[in-house]
């Protein structure tokens, strides 16, 4: 039943990741992108990896979408710039369709070509914990501070007295 489970929310979530990348709209394409990881974290669930789920719907589904919501929110659109934007992606679907057939084929047809020496050991939230704020701890303030910095970019490109010539 968990695996049928799984491979029905692998389904959900591959459409779904299509639907992301399909739509003209990006808050519409962030929220196939939400549905899209809340799917993988059923697939991760039924497959035994209540804790990955939760970390998935956490970080993901939850701060990480929030903040590109966040952006494209305040960056400025007009009408003339989407159609343009559509325009110039209506050719490109050969190349990325192409590398997500070969990305994805190997793992349909079960040919991965690496033989598991050991069992995978359970790993609990006190070891993910110790080690992401331990070893890691300054790699992950790296990362807070790189995206702290983006959304400074972000609010500072998306300014509205800019459009207008204004200087701050």
């Amino acid at each position: 039943m968990s695996l049928l489970l799984a491979l029905y929310a692998g389904a959900f979530a591959l459409v779904s990741a299509g639907l992301a990348v399909t739509r003209p709209n990006a808050v519409h394409a962030l929220l196939y992108l939400v549905v899209t990881l809340l799917a993988l974290a059923v697939c991760f669930f039924a497959l035994g990896a209540a804790f990955a789920a939760v970390l998935l719907i956490m970080i993901y589904a939850g701060a990480i979408v929030v903040l590109f919501v966040f952006v494209v929110m305040t960056l400025p659109t007009s009408p003339e710039a989407s159609a343009r934007e559509r325009l110039a992606l209506r050719g490109a679907w050969p190349l990325p369709l192409a590398m997500a057939v070969l990305v994805v084929a190997p793992f349909v047809f079960g040919q991965f070509g690496i033989a598991a020496d050991t069992a995978a050991a359970p790993v609990s939230a006190q070891q993910v914990g110790r080690l992401l704020f331990g070893p890691w701890a300054v790699a992950i303030e790296l990362a807070s501070l790189l995206l702290l910095a983006g959304l400074i970019g972000v609010r500072h490109i998306g300014r509205s007295d800019r459009a207008s010539g204004k200087r701050p």
